[in-house]
């Protein structure tokens, strides 16, 4: 089910970045081995703490991953052998908590829509003194209307010649007339 994925995305101010002392004084490479791990641990949750198998994983030469993490790690934790981003998880959790939230709102909006449909099923008016209506009809669906009541210009027969007023389509004007009607004059 949809809800049951992980999010595809995190989102990331760049000035909350930026401005980190620890990120300004990254080189370019330990730049690019930071954003590498971070991505990673966003699409896995975790790393080896490895420097060896670290590279194999992300596609760097050991020796360069092996030089420059020291001066990432600060951005990340370790424990029991894994590499974990703690922003990029409390994040997650952050995300998770939103989405969990809404399907129990989807859960009960569900359960108030369908009670409805129960009570107008049986004939049980929802609302007391006034009557329930046809219990076979469907509940959704009110009164009928005539296009006309929605008609906004008390006049019946508007000329599309003023500016400003309210024009049904029912005369051609300079060319253009009802857009659903068949140019060929074929239906």
């Amino acid at each position: 089910m949809a809800h049951n994925r992980t999010a595809p995305a995190y989102q990331e101010y760049a000035a909350n970045m930026m401005s980190r002392l620890e990120y300004r004084t990254l080189t370019l490479a330990q730049r690019g081995l930071l954003y590498s791990m971070r991505l990673e641990c966003w699409v896995n949750q975790f790393l080896p703490e490895s420097a060896e198998v670290l590279a194999r994983i992300l596609g760097f030469d050991p020796a360069e991953v092996a030089a420059e993490l020291p001066y990432v790690m600060t951005f990340f934790e370790v424990e029991n052998g894994r590499i974990t981003s703690p922003d990029l998880e409390a994040y997650r959790q952050r995300v998770e908590g939103i989405r969990e939230r809404q399907a129990q709102g989807g859960k009960a909006g569900a359960a108030k829509t369908n009670a409805r449909k129960t009570r107008a099923d049986t004939g049980v008016s929802g609302n007391p003194g006034k009557p329930s209506g046809d219990s076979t009809s469907n509940p959704r669906v009110g009164r009928r209307v005539s296009a006309e009541s929605f008609n906004p210009n008390p006049n019946p027969n508007p000329s599309p010649s003023q500016e400003g007023e309210y024009w049904d389509g029912s005369n051609d004007v300079g060319g253009w007339d009802d857009f659903t009607r068949d140019p060929e004059g074929v239906m």
